[in-house]
């Protein structure tokens, strides 16, 4: 036999996505066309070939095929046209239900928050983000489970060993639920790491901001932009998973903490957002939000209200806000001027457009949240000048008793500064 053909071929094979979803335009969710197509990205993003797809118009899934029986039975036509090896359904799907098309037709079955968590399982680069992803994919396997666990066991044997037993499926159900709890107390310990840091930034009366929106709106470019630095970008969804945090100079010279954090998406498995919930407390810490729309996508209004459902989820989401329209470079020569507001910013965050009218929104938003000092600082106390010139925005002026302070600071420093200002003398009693 030659060589070559005793070779073995090592190469994995490629993955043909055929896509269905629902048309219930009365449940107010985007339209089901542009759902598909953000799932085709999303399928393009995980490695897939997307083939075709295939939709239903009905007010409900089937409780056993997803589609009606009769077009689930087509979707073996579909497959015979498109040879896809793999189905990928835009909802979540019971267990009974990927079993069904499963066996219909003899190939993978995921759904929208299996391909996202596989996504995200790919773009997890640090041991945190690997912990999330991991978390999220047992929580939603554990109830799907088929014997695929029985890796995590150590099986004993021999006498003492052997008794009433379980099945192989509770074995397996059991050893889930015990890996989900020790990634539980690994991911304890990051949120305590998390709580340090945030003490000591408060400290220190460092302002935060967060950078939040759907992915792929530009967060990382736009962080880049503000605090001049070198995040990895990339034109796809979910490019960035792990926070970032860098220092960002406002106009006034004070500086502030921006952070970067994970892109929403519509549908965004409930799985994903509490296994992330450690990274998101950083939204919840955030003196103030940029809620970064893509304002090219013919869709924004309805990544908008994604973005909302997760804040509200989060609790923040009626935290302080800054809705940062970007890519404006995109848009249309004929778009128009968007009306002016003063809680909204119009940017290009490749070229620069609006950068610097965005900082000075956000020096007033955080201004806004200081209050008024004016008081002498002993010289002797230099070091709450150099904190008050980095907190907040004052102006020095240097007088015999001290270095007057004014302007606004956070209260916090704001108390001790006036704690630390010369102390009026009682006037002398007269005899």
């Amino acid at each position: 036999m030659p060589e070559r053909e005793r070779m073995i071929d090592l190469t994995a094979p490629t993955e043909r996505a055929f896509l269905i979803g629902l048309d219930d335009p009365s449940d107010g969710r985007w339209p089901v066309q542009r759902s598909l197509a953000e799932l085709a990205a999303l399928a393009q993003t995980a490695g897939a070939t997307v083939v075709g797809s295939a939709v239903q118009r009905r007010p409900a899934p089937d409780p056993v095929w997803y589609f009606g029986r009769g077009r689930a039975a087509e979707l073996v036509d579909d497959k015979a046209m498109t040879d896809f090896n793999l189905l990928i359904v835009d909802d979540e799907i019971e267990p009974n239900q990927q079993r069904s098309l499963e066996k219909l037709l003899d190939c993978k079955v995921l759904d929208r928050s299996a391909l996202i968590i596989d996504i995200f399982a790919r773009h997890a680069t640090t041991r945190e983000g690997r912990l999330q992803v991991e978390l999220a994919a047992l929580e939603y396997h554990l109830p799907r489970l088929t014997r695929m666990w029985t890796h995590l066991s150590r099986t004993g044997g021999g006498i003492g060993t052997r008794g009433p037993g379980e099945s192989q499926l509770e074995t397996d159900r059991r050893l889930v639920r015990e890996k989900i709890k020790k990634i539980r107390a690994d991911l304890a310990d990051v949120t305590q790491h998390r709580s340090t840091a945030a003490r000591r930034r408060d400290q220190h009366d460092v302002a935060t901001i967060a950078l939040v929106g759907y992915t792929n709106a530009g967060k990382s470019t736009l962080l880049n932009a503000m605090a001049g630095a070198n995040l990895f970008v990339a034109d796809m969804l979910f490019a960035t998973l792990d926070p970032t945090s860098r220092q960002v100079a406002l106009p006034s010279g004070r500086v502030v903490v921006a952070t970067d954090t994970v892109g929403f998406i519509n549908k965004l498995p409930h799985d994903l957002v509490d296994a992330f919930r450690a990274t998101l407390e950083e939204v919840m810490r955030a003196d103030l939000l940029l809620e970064v729309v893509d304002a090219s996508d013919p869709d924004f209004l309805g990544q908008q209200d994604a973005v909302q459902a997760v804040l509200d989820q989060l609790g923040a989401g009626d935290k302080p806000r800054i809705t940062v329209f970007n890519k404006v470079d995109l848009l249309p020569d004929d778009a128009g001027t968007p009306p002016p507001s003063a809680n909204a910013c119009f940017v290009s965050a490749c070229t620069g457009q609006g950068i610097d009218v965005l900082l000075g929104m956000v020096n007033e938003a955080l201004r806004a949240q200081l209050v008024a000092v004016d008081t002498v600082v002993p010289y002797d106390r230099g070091e709450l000048v150099a904190r008050a010139r980095l907190a907040g925005d004052v102006e020095e002026r240097y007088e015999a008793g001290g270095v007057r302070i004014s302007g606004h600071l956070p209260a916090a420093i704001a108390s001790e500064l006036s704690a630390a200002g010369p102390r009026r003398r009682r006037p002398a009693r007269t005899a």
